[in-house]
């Protein structure tokens, strides 16, 4: 009885930092300004542990698997951590399964969220300096950009981020029995 709020203080900070870390991932591969603040601090948060998974796999191109296996590990031990506190078995094949695709789920999620803050921003304050829109457009652009290859502009109505949250849904919708 008195484990489930340590289980809740483990899984939200394991949570939190998760998203930083794939956070961290997504701006590397969208080449997103390094010198904005919030950039910065996410790189703070997620250098130290970052950096022997950088030795062992070197970047390829705008990839960076280091922050993905990293991912992989915060969402593992998260996972083990509340077992343990839970007195289960750990189970490593079905819980690595799970956290990858957690990983997967949550880098999905990110995306939703980014596109709509996207949609919303260019509504409110199309062209702000603020380091946290510019962040955001220069995160979702690359996968706005894809997207309108498949539909283009209508008459100066974007419906790109339509077409996004359409095909988020459907893969979270084929992932949602296995994320914990």
């Amino acid at each position: 009885m008195g484990q489930e709020p340590l289980t809740l203080i483990i899984s939200t900070v394991g949570g939190l930092y998760l998203f930083i870390v794939i956070l961290r991932f997504l701006l590397q591969l969208a080449r997103a300004d390094y010198y904005n603040p919030i950039s910065q601090a996410v790189v703070r948060l997620t250098n130290k542990p970052l950096v022997p998974f950088q030795k062992m796999l070197p970047r390829t191109g705008r990839w960076d698997l280091s922050a993905l296996i990293l991912a992989l590990l915060v969402k593992f031990a998260t996972l083990a951590l509340i077992v343990m506190i839970n007195g289960g078995a750990l189970q490593i094949p079905s819980m690595l399964i799970f956290s990858a695709i957690t990983v997967v789920d949550t880098v999905l999620m990110v995306y939703f969220w980014a596109v709509l803050a996207s949609v919303i921003i260019s509504w409110v304050a199309p062209g702000s300096y603020h380091p946290g829109p510019q962040l955001i457009q220069q995160l979702t652009e690359p996968l706005m950009e894809l997207a309108r290859k498949v539909i283009p502009p209508l008459g100066g109505l974007d419906l790109s981020p339509i077409l996004i949250f359409l095909v988020i849904q459907i893969i979270r919708g084929q992932l949602a029995p296995y994320v914990i």
